[in-house]
């Protein structure tokens, strides 16, 4: 029987990760971007900070940008 693993090390040498990735308690991740802060909010300023927030997740790329058909 053969294993056919899911993370491995490219020839590129980039590392692909087909299966889970875990951090352990304590356990940091190095080079990962930060998003700016959002600061707390009023009732008032909800929707503006709310559509804010979605944009810079977008922008630092943890969230899918929107279509340009939009």
């Amino acid at each position: 029987m053969s294993y056919n693993t899911k993370n491995y090390h490219a020839q590129n040498g980039d590392w692909v990760v087909g299966g889970k990735v875990r951090i352990e308690n304590g356990g940091i991740v190095e080079g990962m971007p930060q998003i700016a802060n959002q600061p707390n909010t009023t009732t008032e300023n909800l929707v503006a900070d709310f559509n804010t927030l979605l944009t810079n997740l977008k922008t630092a790329g943890y969230m899918v940008a929107d279509s340009s058909g939009s």
